[in-house]
């Protein structure tokens, strides 16, 4: 996949979960906390995708007491 496909994928994805941030705050009275909601789960998203994308999906370490990042 080139990179140019993916930052469309990320792209897509994105407005997609502003898009739905933006409907679930209609529903629920406050498109703030819809948007909110909607960027904490893209941060979410993002994160994995990337973690996905660099291949450190699922690494467990024995010995990483949590300190390193």
């Amino acid at each position: 996949m080139h990179s140019s496909s993916r930052t469309g994928i990320r792209t897509l994805v994105v407005a997609g979960l502003i898009v739905l941030g933006v409907v679930i705050g209609l529903v629920l009275q406050n498109v703030w906390l819809g948007l909110a909601l909607a960027l904490l789960v893209a941060i979410v998203w993002f994160v994995g995708f990337e973690s996905r994308r660099g291949g450190n999906a699922g690494i467990h370490d024995d010995d990483d007491d949590g300190v390193r990042l």
